[in-house]
């Protein structure tokens, strides 16, 4: 090969080379999907977002909003994004994993004590309110209804009284509470939200503001472990003693109850670099994304003993969260380990086949210096048999020929110095042989002799200026 062919190659090798530096430089852009538009959830990852543009991290967020939940959840499971806030009791992407629980929600069931409601199967034959949320709460308690087996039913006609495990379900507005609980209108009032929230705040101390006796009891799911186990997308959890504040304390003692999470999902297909990367900067930064979006204080990570009971809970982790929650990111070198052997193997097999064909090129090179070489030496044997003048001038002829091979042949090629300066010994040795043959066989004249050369030959290694 010529040695501009050479410097191509090189050239074209540290292109591929910056091309993939910078390729595995770039940021990882991913997309997520949250829903609803004006939710807290979107929120938090709109300010995510912009938080990791500002610091220049190795990950970005394309936040997409949805008018639901649900249809975020739809987003991950069709593929359309790569993270996304689902609830599970809404829609369960059948290929996503936790990340993050971004916050949870506990079933709250509030009723004035005089009503003697206690635990849930205590809501026979009684009218619940419900302060509807989210398209799924009413289905949320239907579900719990089925496994006490009560069943959800209208409005009796007049003068009828209620069946034994049926409730009336009526849906109420957060400003209807008191009036309702006023005129008897329900007995009791359901909301599903953070124990610690507005919504939830407001409903007890409405609730209480429409009792005789300001005093409310919180009613108890206690087989929430039980109903988990038939319904894994809920959760069992507990409103701690105290939660509403007040004296005494409301509620009095530990409510046991079950709710729904609000979860950051990934595709199980996603790097378990880029989730773990994602994970870690929301909860490292979660002071400071707190100044503009309250939901990351009540961010946790999910429950889990083990790596394998992360993988293999009912509702399973992403192995990248598991990674940066058990601080076993991988390194550089892990996260390609096996590229890098790839490359080392392959990469040597290539140079030993590049090494082993440039000696092939270096003995072809050398066949035909050495071809050249046993032709100079043929034609001086022939030049001291010739017995005409014509034999000599195809000799020389073909010895013009050679030479100038030699010539092409250095300038395309680097030749060793011994080599030149045999090549240089035959050319003169010929040169003389021709010489002396010219003189024996008669009518040389001084020009003609002339033709030998009075001055060495160049060196091949020399530039014409040398």
């Amino acid at each position: 090969m010529r040695r501009e062919w050479l410097l191509v190659l090189l050239a074209f090798g540290l292109a591929v080379v910056a091309a993939a530096v910078i390729y595995l430089s770039r940021p990882t852009t991913l997309v997520a999907a949250v829903g609803p538009r004006d939710g807290a959830e979107a929120n938090l990852l709109d300010v995510y977002s912009q938080a990791l543009a500002r610091g220049r991290e190795d990950i970005r967020l394309k936040v997409q909003h949805f008018d639901d939940v649900r249809d975020s959840a739809k987003a991950l499971q069709s593929g359309k994004a790569d993270i996304a806030v689902v609830r599970p009791d809404v829609l369960l992407p059948d290929n996503g994993l936790t990340l993050a629980i971004l916050h949870d929600e506990a079933l709250l069931i509030v009723a004035p004590e005089t009503h003697g409601i206690e635990s849930f199967p205590d809501l026979s034959k009684r009218r619940l309110g419900i302060v509807e949320r989210h398209g799924a709460d009413i289905p949320f308690l239907t579900s719990l209804f089925g496994f006490y087996d009560l069943t959800a039913g209208a409005e009796p006609e007049a003068g009828m009284s209620l069946e034994s495990g049926r409730v009336i379900l009526v849906s109420l507005k957060p400003s209807e509470v008191t009036k309702a609980v006023s005129e008897n209108r329900v007995d009791a009032v359901a909301v599903i939200a953070a124990p610690a929230s507005k919504s939830a705040i407001s409903t007890v101390r409405a609730v209480e503001a429409a009792s005789v006796e300001k005093k409310v009891s919180f009613v108890a799911v206690p087989d929430g472990d039980a109903i988990v186990q038939r319904m894994p997308e809920l959760q069992s959890t507990t409103i701690p003693a105290g939660t509403f504040g007040g004296r005494p304390k409301r509620p009095e003692e530990d409510v046991k109850t079950v709710g729904a999470s609000y979860r950051l999902m990934a595709r199980g297909s996603l790097s378990r670099v880029s989730v773990a990367s994602v994970t870690q900067h929301l909860f490292e930064w979660r002071s400071r994304l707190a100044t503009t979006a309250p939901l990351a204080n009540q961010m946790k990570a999910p429950d889990f003993e083990s790596t394998v009971a992360a993988t293999s809970a009912r509702l399973p982790n992403h192995p990248g969260a598991v990674d940066y929650f058990e601080r076993e990111q991988q390194t550089l070198f892990e996260r390609y380990e096996d590229y890098i052997y790839l490359f080392a193997f392959f990469g040597g097999t290539i140079g030993s086949g590049i090494a082993w064909l440039g000696q092939r090129l270096a003995r072809k090179r050398r066949e035909r210096v050495d071809i050249v070489l046993d032709r100079l030496l043929d034609i001086l044997k022939e030049v001291r048999a010739a017995t005409a003048r014509s034999d000599l001038d195809g000799l020389v002829a073909e010895t013009d020929d050679l030479v100038a091979d030699v010539v092409r042949q250095a300038r395309e090629r680097s030749i060793d110095n011994r080599t030149v300066s045999a090549l240089i010994l035959a050319i003169d040795a010929v040169h003389a042989a021709i010489a002396d043959a010219r003189r024996i066989l008669g009518g040389e004249d001084g020009n003609e002799a002339g033709r030998i050369r009075k001055t060495p030959l160049l060196t091949l290694h020399r530039t014409a200026a040398e």
